[in-house]
């Protein structure tokens, strides 16, 4: 492929000098929207249909067009953290969502006060049948919830009492500077920057970033501290009022989930982490260390300082996933093209990757930073995975593309895999697949043991925080304990400050960002190993399994899709044996 420009375009979606101009807008008519609403004084009825039928196709052109903006501000902001006009412009888009989120309580509230009959006749109408299922969970949604008028208080009082400490956490993020000594030599670098060094096939230097993040971590950590018991407590206090027993509750209903499907894949992981273990083992053997220690887990087993180009990468990625399906490898084609990655390795840059959509627009955009390994790669063909997913859902109506997190994972991840298998397929020597095989399996780590470790986390924190602020020392020891169990205690040296270096643990907009990840990953397993044995007639399959993700349960894609149960083990086993299968070929190549 030609050189490609690594910096995403942008303008095509909403000149920068017009997003003024698009916010006035906006915020007129969900003004208007919420008079409309506030005016309705009676329950609908079936003789509404005409009204009703428009009400639903003025609240999801809002939709579209609020998460038009909302994409694009979080653009703004990822590509340079110390811009402040992007700053307060993504400000008034979570001001604005909460006058959203206002005229959808005012929605919710009209739809909860619809009686049975009305309600069926109404979402039955052939103009909102392919809506049906988000309208009826919205309904359902809203009896677990206070009236209207508390809901809004909430909503108004989260912007500056909620979000806010979300904000504080990416401003602190956007000021802390890395200073650290390589080759003799002070830098200074960027969160994002710093934590590319942890791949650097150079223990010394993944120890001397390490511990250069550490620092930096530990002295911001009263701040951290503050946010993120402040998230939380804000949480605790509206599932109180809420009547909402477990802090589960939202995070299970967000991911259209049952509780036994999560302890079920849950149980299911621990039953195969031995079998990790013995990897991690052999690993530090290979390193000549007892222990591995955190930054180990991702270090590379090839001693090789090659670099890949942006170039190569995009062109592996097209080649495999052209193998597996021709309309994967065009569309990844076209989005570098296009440019709609930002993977420009410079400073000022949030740290991690993401990939956002713009609903009016139909595009995505991919931010990363891209600094040549094959970690890297992997990372593109994630969000690349995420990119495609969402264009196959374009011509539903918006409403049903509202896919829950942890199927959101499916395609990235089923993604990733494809190319981690190209990658150790092509591998040109023993040395060079083991290699394959070990990067493959610090994923398995990082998605099965770090994901759970912050699963327990959050869960003992929330527990903890019932009763009261958690001190700084109690956070520490709270991580490390969760990092000793998830990993089955085979490190020698462990994160106590990873709760304030993860930016998941402060996103206010979705609670427990941490198991839809290994859902995704163990769901989009099991899809990858059902793609083997059927072959390419599979793949009409997957793609209308990714159509549906936005309108019915988890449990009930599994039953159409794939004909399982997830509240039974037989799935998660399934995936779970295709990958420790790696685990036996890496100790028989390392003999």
């Amino acid at each position: 492929m030609d050189e490609l420009n690594q910096k995403w375009e942008l303008d095509s979606i909403i000149k920068g000098s017009s997003f003024s101009t698009f916010l006035d807008d906006l915020q007129q008519a969900i003004r208007s929207f919420k008079n409309e609403l506030e005016a309705r004084t009676a329950p609908y009825t079936v003789q509404d249909a005409e009204a009703f039928t428009t009400v639903i196709n003025n609240y999801e052109t809002l939709c579209k067009q609020f998460n038009e903006g909302s994409a694009y501000a979080e653009c703004l902001t990822a590509q340079n953290i110390k811009d402040a006009d992007a700053a307060l412009a993504n400000n008034r888009m979570q001001r604005l969502g909460a006058e959203l989120g206002a005229s959808g309580s005012l929605l919710e509230n009209l739809l909860r006060q619809t009686s049975d009959s009305n309600f069926n006749g109404l979402v039955e109408n052939k103009s909102l049948k392919e809506r049906q299922f988000a309208l009826r969970e919205k309904r359902e949604l809203s009896r677990k919830k206070l009236g209207y008028d508390q809901e809004q208080l909430i909503s108004s009082l989260a912007v500056d009492g909620y979000h806010g400490w979300e904000n504080l956490y990416y401003s602190l993020i956007g000021k802390i500077e890395i200073k650290l000594n390589l080759d003799g030599k002070e830098k200074t670098m960027s969160v994002s920057q710093a934590n590319n060094l942890l791949d650097d096939p150079d223990r010394s230097v993944r120890q001397t970033a390490f511990n250069a993040l550490e620092s930096a971590w530990s002295e911001h950590a009263d701040l951290f501290a503050a946010a993120l018991n402040h998230i939380a407590g804000f949480r605790i206090a509206v599932y109180r009022a809420r009547g909402w027993d477990s802090v589960l509750d939202e995070p299970l209903d967000y991911n259209r989930m049952q509780a036994q499907t999560l302890t079920t894949m849950w149980s299911a992981v621990d039953r195969y982490k031995p079998k990790l273990a013995q990897f991690m083992q052999r690993k530090a053997e290979l390193f000549k260390l007892k222990k591995l220690s955190w930054f180990d887990l991702n270090a590379p087993l090839n001693k090789s300082n090659e670099t890949l180009t942006y170039e190569d990468a995009a062109d592996f990625i097209i080649k495999h996933f052209g193998s597996f399906n021709p309309n994967m490898a065009s569309f990844a084609k076209k989005a570098m093209e296009n440019r709609w990655v930002e993977a420009e390795n410079r400073a000022n840059k949030r740290p991690g990757g993401f990939c956002t959509n713009f609903p009016i627009a139909k595009q995505s955009r991919i931010f990363m930073t891209f600094s040549g390994t094959a970690s890297n790669r992997l990372t593109l063909a994630h969000e690349l995975g995420h990119a495609y997913h969402q264009s196959l859902m374009n011509g539903l109506p918006y409403l049903s593309q509202n896919y829950a997190m942890n199927v959101a994972e499916t395609a990235s991840t089923f993604s990733e895999m494809i190319i981690s298998d190209a990658e150790r397929a092509t591998a040109k020597t023993k040395e060079e697949r083991i290699a394959f095989l070990s990067d493959k399996l610090e994923r398995c780590v990082a998605l099965l043991m770090n994901i759970h470790a912050r699963f327990l986390f959050e869960t003992r924190f929330y527990d903890e925080r019932k009763q009261g602020t958690v001190s700084v020392d109690r956070l520490n020891q709270l991580m490390s304990d969760a990092e000793r169990e998830a990993y089955h205690d085979t490190l020698e040296v462990y994160h106590p400050s990873f709760w304030a270096s993860k930016l998941h643990f402060y996103i206010t907009n979705w609670p427990f960002y941490n198991f839809p990840y290994t859902f995704g990953f163990l769901f989009s397993t099991g899809i990858y190993v059902r793609a083997l044995q059927e072959g390419p007639s599979f793949v009409e399959k997957y793609d209308a399994l990714l159509r549906d993700t936005g309108r019915m349960t988890t449990e009930q894609l599994a039953e159409r899709h794939l004909g399982v149960d997830l509240m039974r083990p037989d799935f998660w086993i399934s995936a779970l044996d295709y990958l420790v299968r790696d685990v036996d070929e890496f100790l028989e190549l390392t003999k």
